[in-house]
Order: structure tokens, then C-alpha cells, then sequence
């Protein structure tokens, strides 16, 4: 049969099939379309840049793809989610320019094994497993599952290279993959600060499911919107049943399951500040049930049916984690008479009986557990075969995992492993740490026999954005994908060509030198390493001033390595190449051409996940200054890079002319008595380097108010504005500070102009003298 040409076609092939007018066995073949030509042949193997890496790989000879590709799948009018698969394929390619329309393309088969037996497959590889092999213009993927087929063309999407400034090729190889981990997954924090647009949650599944992770978890304490206890969700920031709705439909596409966190137990603060809900705080105003009240059991239960309703999943996640103020108030008497883990297991088997009706086998933090290893042995199998304890660790650990671990699996238990991203508290994540947790963590997971790893995002100040975050989610995919210890220099030289398409590797470099400069705070100057905190600090604060007198001999360096990421961001678009056509609008999946219930729920979107141009705009245009401009692929997320390594080469900046304003003013004032004329014009010239045009406390405001707007671009591009307003008030706040002492330092100079005196420096809320170790 000739090859269908369009989606148009496949929808009327689709549509005919379910009536029964095709015959069974037609193969449905799908054209990519092409773009430039370019010659046949074959040239040498660059290096291969994969994420995750397959289990084997054996490279072949580069194919060029003058004439584009097609793609063939026998099972595709039959199975809607192969059908969707192929689509995923074909979108995708065709969105990074391979050449179109033509049935002489290179040809990609999507195989079944019960129609197409292979035999490298084994039964380990039957669930989400795939193999890929390679004969004169043709390539062919099979799975046994359509999970194992849909991950198949992720890889295939990553074999081929192609961007408007250069040829595409096929990097062909034979390869026989499967993971090595059951679950792999990503907790979301929904509750502090950044609640994202539907639209970008989309996008997030989309692009986990790209790299083969298989389940999202999004955390709740207060943000879950709940018919039976509406006072908890904040409006505006909040997730709704439809919203819920449509993201589970959403992700099923993609092979992902949604699993709701909601904390059953502690970290409730929110919900307990309401005064109807007082009686069942341990603490007034706190944030941990107390388990006494009955109360606390009922409201646990009511939050999870509704959650379990909305999210057909075999799991629930109900936390219970950083339980600290248990027994300080209402149990202490229990506590006190019985040690807190046994109050604690007591209240959490009340729980995990109460959910039983749901039938949901129950995720738990396993942080209080832990300290409990031989009551965890005494306790029912039934508890044990209904819960899976998630061991969390966010920090690379000398001595290994294995003590957060053994007392879970000595115990009897299913256990994850949870890593991070290592955002929290940050400006951006330090992926110094993050890498060598992800790697540790879940290779030390994978040989105690772990089934599942959840890599997280907190986002602890409200501060964080998400867009920073996918250098730690990748990794984190590849590390529960692969066997063993992952390696991170491998996956360090393949991030930006895989994740940006930025073929120069120069957004590899420029991660590394956001990594330096943490090392250097952290490692050297031992101030922390880049933290909100010190981004907030005042310089010329009595802390600010103490931490000076660390930082001082490092600020050089940690602003030539944040300066060196811009250079690197800067040159990665250039060399990209500009953006002809303005980016398009986020669309409902990638399969586009495609009216199925996931195009039908984004039509539906409610104003929650309204498109960015519905949303206030900021001064800083990101769609005419950004990464937008250029043809590297996600430029969102390069932008929020930028952004973290202005705000790390700021936090050197301001130290540094913070000193130069002590040290000005230091001399201005020694010489307020003088009468020698030049020492008179050395006096007014210290204040104005100080206060006047491009004067030090004018450099501090401006780039403040830069990254002010800067910051909240990037904020809108994945987040609801629920919750950015105390982030800006915190830059309008330093700008006032700084504004503030302008106009003392005016005030200042007006006195040395009138009387030639100038006031202390304490006067002008300025430190004397600089500090000292």
C-alpha cells in the first residue's frame, strides 16, 4: 500500500479501522517530512549522546537522511497507543526539521514481538523493554508491550540528529535496553511557593516520559483542593479535580503514572493554621495531627479517598515524614511513657488500616521509621505488604546508603530510594551534590534490591524554578534506567546535545561552571554554597558584614565561573542559530494531528492553565531577549539558567562593591577637615564613585531591578503567579534598601557641599571599617 502521507490520513485510517473497513494485518506507514537534501554516504562516528544509556549498544555506520524518514508500524491501526508512539516519533522529528514527505526515506519499522519474534529478548525485557537493529535503510524497533515500544522510539528520537543549521544523520547502532528499576519517578513540590500552569505540567510529562521515567508524584500539604475541606487550597494556587482529571488522562499516553502525595500526618501547618482545625494540631499552630484526636484520622482519611478517586494509580503517597513536633504537645504524656517511634507506627497503621477500602498499596518517607529498626521487624505483614517505605537522602554520603536502607528491607519492606535535584534554598540547584546523590544513592538502592526511585524537587523559600531543575531530573532518569553505578562525566558530555540540541556542548561547560562556583562558596570560602540566604544578605549588615570576611578572597573567582556560563549561554544561542519563526504556543501533546482525548481535554483547559499571554506580563520580554531567539530546544530552561548565574555573579558583586562603599566612604571621611583643595575634590569624588551616575550603590540597584523582571519572566513561563508576589517584594524590598541609603548618601554630600563635614558612617547605616577573620 502506498504511504500515508498525513494526519489527516491516519485519522481517516484510524476512524476506518474502528469500523471495521480495513482488512486486519495492513501495515500503516507514517512519513516524516523533509527539509534540506544532503548527500548519501557516510562519515566518521562522533560520539554517541544518549540519555539514558541502553543496556547494550553496538555502533554501526552513520546514516545520512537526505530523503528523510518513514516510519512503518503494522500494529498501529489495531493499538491506539502504538499508533501514538509512532506519532510521538514523527511529530518530534518533524519539529527538528528532518526532511519530509517522501516515501524513499529512510525506513523505521515499529515491530511487536508476537508478530516479529527477536531473539535477544528475554523475559526481563518483556514489561517495558526494547531492542533496535540496523540493515541497509532500515531500522526497526521491537518491543513486546506498547510501554516497550514507545521507549524504544525515545532512543530512536535521540539516534538521529538534526537541527536547522545542519544535515540530519541516524547514528545507527543495535541495541537491547530495559530498566533497570521497576519504578522511576519524580516528587513535585506542589506546597511551597510554585504551583505550575497545567500547561507546563504537560510539558514536564512529556519530557519525563522522553527519557523513560514513569511516574510523577506531586506534592501536597495544603494545595490539593478538596470538596470535603475547602478552607486548605489557597486561591489561585491550587490543583482542581479537572485539573487532576486532565493531567491523568494526559500522562497515560505517555506511560506515566500519576501518584498524589498527600502528608497525612506532619507537615500540615497550613491546614492547622485554620482555627476550626486547631483541636486536632499537637502544637498550636503547628504542623503535625495529633494522633489522639480522632479527628486527625478522619481528616487523613477524607483527603486520600477524594485523591484515590481522582488518581486511578495502584499507589498513594501519604509522607509522614519530619514528624518534629510529635510529642510536644497533645501525645507528650504518651510519648513520654512509650518513646516517640512506637506512637508514631501506632497512628501510622491506623492510617494505613483505614485506607484499606481503597485498595492502593501506600507510599511512606522513611526518615522517623528508620531509628526503628527492630520495631519495624514486629510489625503485621499485612502492614508491611500494604506500604513501601522510601528511604530520602539529599546529600552525597561518605559512608553509603545502605544504614537508611537495611532497616526497611532487614524488617521485610519494599523500599525506593529518594535523591534530589538539590534546588531548595538555592538560586540555583547545586549539582555538585545532586549528581553524586543521584549516582550513589540509587545504585546503592539498586543492589539492596530497591524497586522504585523517586528523585525530588523542594522547593523550601518559594524561590525556586522549575526550568533550573532538568539537569538533576535527567540524570535522575538515566540513573534509575541504567544498571548499576551511572556514570555522570558520560552524561555530563551528552546533556546539552540531547536535552538543547546544542551540538557545540558549550551548555555542558556552562553547567560546570555554575558547579565550580558552588564549590568554590561551599568548599572554600565555606559560606554555603550559592543560597538564597546570601543572595538576600545585606553586605553591609552585621551578619552580612561577618560573612564578608569569608567570602572576600573568593568573590573574584565565583564571579568569573558564573561570568563564564553567560559567555557559554551566549555563544550555545549563537551558535544555534536565530529563530525565523516565533516559537509556537504549547500544544495539547505531541501527536498534534491526533483528536483523542488528550487534544479534547486541552481545549478544555480552565483559566488555572491559562497560555502565558493571559498572564501580566513583566518588563524583561523573554520571546524577544531569550534563548527563544535561538534553535536550541528548550529555551526556557536556558533562560532560567542565565538567570541563576546572574544571580550567583550578583551575590559576588554586591560583596565586592559593597567593600569599595566602606572603603570609599573610610577615606571621604578622614579627609572631611581637610582644607587642601585637591584632597576637597577627592572627597566629592569618593561620594559620587559611591552614590552618583554609575556609582556603586546605582550598579547594586540596576541589576537587582534587572534580574527583578528577569526572574519573574522566567517564573511565568512554568508557574502560576500564585505566589511570586513575595519573591518580588523581597528584590522591591533590597532595591528600596539600597535606595534608601542613595538618599542618605545625597543627604551626605548636600552636608559636604554646605559645611565641608560629613556624618559618621554608622549615620548612614554603614559599617566603619570592614571586617576582619
Amino acid at each position: 500500500m502506498a504511504p500515508i502521507s498525513s494526519f489527516a490520513a491516519l485519522r481517516r485510517l484510524a476512524s476506518a479501522t474502528v469500523n471495521g473497513l480495513l482488512p486486519i494485518g495492513l501495515a500503516l506507514t507514517l512519513i516524516v517530512p523533509a527539509a534540506a537534501q544532503a548527500p548519501s554516504g557516510s562519515s566518521a562516528e562522533p560520539t554517541l549522546h544518549l540519555i539514558p544509556m541502553p543496556r547494550t549498544l553496538t555502533l554501526r555506520e552513520i546514516q545520512q537522511l537526505p530523503a528523510g524518514v518513514h516510519i512503518v508500524c503494522d500494529s498501529c491501526l489495531a493499538d491506539s497507543e502504538d499508533r501514538f508512539a509512532a506519532e510521538d516519533l514523527a511529530d518530534s522529528l518533524t519539529g527538528r526539521g528532518v526532511p519530509t514527505s517522501n516515501p524513499a526515506g529512510f525506513e523505521i519499522r515499529l515491530n511487536r514481538l508476537a508478530d516479529h519474534p527477536d531473539p535477544a529478548f528475554t523475559p526481563a525485557m518483556k514489561a517495558e523493554g526494547y531492542t533496535i537493529n540496523v540493515a541497509p535503510n532500515l531500522l526497526t524497533v521491537t518491543a513486546d508491550t506498547a510501554t516497550g515500544l514507545f521507549y524504544g522510539t525515545q532512543t530512536v528520537k535521540q539516534l538521529i540528529e538534526a537541527s536547522p543549521s545542519t544535515k540530519p544523520i541516524l547514528h545507527a547502532a543495535t541495541i537491547t535496553d530495559w530498566p533497570a528499576m521497576q519504578y522511576r519517578g519524580l516528587d513535585d513540590d506542589l506546597s511551597r511557593g510554585p504551583i505550575t500552569t497545567l500547561e507546563f505540567q504537560k510539558h514536564l510529562i512529556r519530557t519525563m516520559a522522553a527519557y523513560k521515567l514513569n511516574l510523577y508524584s506531586p506534592y501536597f500539604e495544603h494545595t490539593n483542593a478538596y470538596a470535603t475541606d475547602p478552607l486548605f487550597a489557597p486561591p489561585g494556587g491550587s490543583i482542581s479535580p479537572a485539573d487532576a482529571a486532565q493531567l491523568v488522562a494526559y500522562a497515560r499516553h505517555f506511560h506515566i503514572t500519576i501518584v498524589p502525595e498527600q502528608e497525612a500526618f506532619g507537615h500540615l501547618h497550613h491546614n492547622l493554621t485554620w482555627e476550626q482545625y486547631q483541636p486536632l494540631a499537637e502544637t498550636p499552630h503547628g504542623a503535625v495531627l495529633a494522633p489522639a484526636q480522632p479527628g486527625s484520622l478522619a481528616l487523613t482519611t477524607r483527603m486520600l479517598t477524594q485523591l484515590a478517586a481522582e488518581y486511578p494509580s495502584p499507589f498513594l503517597h501519604i509522607g509522614a515524614d519530619e514528624t518534629v513536633d510529635l510529642g510536644l504537645g497533645q501525645t507528650k504524656a504518651d510519648v513520654d511513657a512509650r518513646t516517640l517511634a512506637p506512637v508514631y507506627l501506632d497512628f501510622m497503621q491506623r492510617i494505613v488500616t483505614a485506607l484499606q477500602p481503597l485498595n492502593r498499596k501506600l507510599l511512606f518517607w522513611g526518615d522517623i521509621a528508620q531509628d526503628a529498626p527492630d520495631l519495624l521487624k514486629t510489625l503485621p505483614l499485612s502492614f508491611k505488604q500494604s506500604t513501601i517505605a522510601i528511604a530520602w537522602v539529599y546529600s552525597p554520603e561518605a559512608r553509603g546508603y545502605d544504614r537508611f536502607l537495611t532497616p526497611f528491607t532487614n524488617a521485610g519492606f519494599e523500599t525506593w530510594v529518594a535523591p534530589s535535584v538539590n534546588n531548595f534554598r538555592k538560586v540555583y540547584p547545586n549539582n555538585n551534590l545532586a549528581l553524586a546523590n543521584i549516582q550513589q544513592f540509587v545504585r546503592d538502592g539498586q543492589r539492596l534490591g530497591s524497586t522504585g526511585a523517586l528523585n525530588t524537587i523542594w522547593d523550601d523559600d518559594g524561590d525556586a524554578l522549575i526550568n533550573q531543575d532538568w539537569y538533576g531530573i535527567l540524570f535522575g532518569a538515566a540513573a534509575a534506567w541504567q544498571k548499576g553505578e551511572s556514570s555522570i562525566p558520560q552524561f555530563q558530555q551528552s546533556f546539552a546535545q540531547v536535552f538543547h540540541n546544542d551540538q557545540t556542548g558549550k551548555l555542558n561547560q556552562a553547567q560546570i561552571e555554575l558547579m565550580a562556583a558552588h564549590a568554590i562558596m561551599k568548599d572554600q570560602a565555606k559560606v554555603g554554597d550559592a543560597t538564597t540566604n546570601i543572595f538576600w544578605l545585606d553586605p553591609l549588615s552585621k551578619d552580612g558584614q561577618k560573612i564578608a570576611a569569608e567570602f572576600r578572597p573568593y568573590t573574584h573567582d565565583v564571579r568569573l565561573h558564573a561570568e563564564a556560563a553567560l559567555t557559554l549561554i551566549a555563544q550555545a544561542r549563537a551558535a544555534a542559530g536565530p529563530n525565523a519563526q516565533p516559537p509556537p504556543p504549547p500544544r495539547a501533546h505531541a501527536a498534534s494531528g491526533l483528536k483523542t482525548s488528550i487534544t479534547a481535554a486541552a481545549e478544555a483547559t480552565p483559566p488555572s492553565a491559562a497560555p502565558i499571554a493571559a498572564i501580566p506580563t513583566t518588563l524583561y520580554d523573554a520571546q524577544a531577549y531569550g534563548a527563544a531567539t535561538s534553535n536550541l530546544l528548550e529555551p526556557d530552561a536556558v533562560d532560567a539558567m542565565e538567570v541563576g548565574a546572574r544571580r550567583i555573579d550578583l551575590i559576588g558583586l554586591t560583596f565586592q562593591l559593597s567593600d569599595e562603599i566602606v572603603q570609599g566612604y573610610q577615606r571621604a571621611y578622614a579627609l572631611q577637615g581637610t582644607t587642601d583643595k585637591k584632597q576637597r575634590a577627592s572627597v566629592a569624588r569618593e561620594l559620587s564613585d559611591i552614590n552618583g551616575i554609575n556609582g556603586r550603590i546605582e550598579d547594586i540597584r540596576d541589576t537587582y531591578a534587572l534580574l527583578r523582571d528577569m526572574y519573574a519572566s522566567a517564573w511565568l513561563r512554568s508557574n502560576r503567579p500564585y505566589a511570586l508576589r513575595p519573591v518580588l517584594e523581597h528584590f522591591d524590598y533590597t532595591i528600596a534598601t539600597w535606595q534608601s541609603r542613595s538618599d542618605k548618601l545625597r543627604s551626605a554630600l548636600r552636608q559636604w557641599n554646605d559645611t565641608h563635614t560629613l556624618p559618621p558612617a554608622s549615620d548612614l547605616g554603614l559599617p566603619a571599617t570592614l571586617s576582619t577573620n
